[in-house]
């Protein structure tokens, strides 16, 4: 079989696999750049990675804006590999602010981006989709900083009414939600909720909002920064695997004085995403909709 795409350079690794800058070298698209993931496929019985299949699936079900597209599947004969190819953008989100003075975006910047953000979760999450893997790399952001769009759905999954027990390890410890970080097995679309709220912070200060080092590390952060949950802030904590009851008692503290650089709008849905117990957490429909984006242009557009 005629090579299709042609490497260029070396973009990251992904979930799993390493991604590339690639030429398409056939078809109508020809000259087209893209985005080319490999995927090593162990030995021909084992087939394809589950990750990959839970990937593929459901970035078909997704066409939004803000979701990454994916353009093609691709095999080359006698190569146990597969190819992903994917629209290519210019950065992800950690380069972009690694880039940016002073390591942040414009506050008007953070307001475009979050507000992008959370309506490509809202279109997983009305289809049952978890992402599961919500950090500035896996956000990608076009050349002109006009568009963003999530990727990387290597760990994502279908969740349903009935909420079935998952993993807990997933999602990259600093954006990793308490309810995880105790070992909670049975959870839905809040998980990407708080992810989102950390990445918020930090686009506003420049500054991981909890930057932990282990996920026992990670918790006492979180609880340093909000204080320790008690009871009324989260009543079923104490019955969660990881829950100890030897756990620091911090106090509480006002979000304001920990992100003061947020206006009025901004430190209410700042508290709505990092919202302790999972189930009072603002859904992506209600953030959408929020004060805080009054002056962001087509802010009833979902889709």
């Amino acid at each position: 079989m005629e090579r299709k795409y042609r490497k260029m350079e070396k973009l990251g690794q992904g979930t799993y696999g390493v991604v590339y800058k690639a030429e398409q070298l056939t078809g109508p698209d020809k000259g087209r750049v893209v985005a080319l993931k490999k995927v090593r496929l162990e030995d021909s019985d084992s087939g394809v990675p589950g990750c990959v299949i839970r990937e593929v699936s459901g970035l078909k079900r997704l066409k939004h804006r803000n979701i990454v597209r994916l353009l093609d599947l691709h095999r080359n004969s006698g190569e146990n590999i597969l190819y992903l190819v994917f629209e290519l953008l210019t950065y992800n989100l950690r380069d972009y602010l690694n880039d940016a003075k002073g390591g942040k975006a414009s506050y008007g910047t953070t307001k475009k981006f979050l507000h992008q953000i959370l309506r490509g979760l809202h279109h997983c999450h009305t289809r049952s989709i978890l992402h599961r893997d919500v950090k500035p790399q896996n956000i990608l952001v076009d050349a002109d900083a006009s568009v963003v769009k999530l990727s990387d759905f290597g760990l994502s999954r279908t969740c349903s009414i009935a909420r079935r027990a998952y993993s807990h390890e997933v999602v990259t410890v600093w954006y990793r939600a308490p309810e995880l970080l105790m070992a909670q097995a049975h959870y839905s679309t809040q998980v990407d909720i708080w992810s989102v709220g950390c990445i918020f912070v930090e686009m506003a200060t420049g500054r991981p909002l909890f930057p932990g080092d282990s996920e026992v590390d990670q918790l006492y952060k979180i609880f340093r920064t909000l204080g320790t949950p008690e009871g009324a802030d989260w009543p079923y904590m104490s019955k969660l695997p990881g829950y100890r009851s030897t756990f620091p008692k911090y106090p509480r503290r006002q979000l304001s004085t920990i992100v003061p650089v947020l206006c009025e709008h901004g430190i209410s849905l700042a508290k709505a995403l990092l919202t302790y117990h999972p189930n009072q957490r603002v859904t992506t429909k209600d953030a959408v909709l929020h004060k805080l984006f009054d002056d962001v242009p087509d802010r009833d557009a979902y889709d």
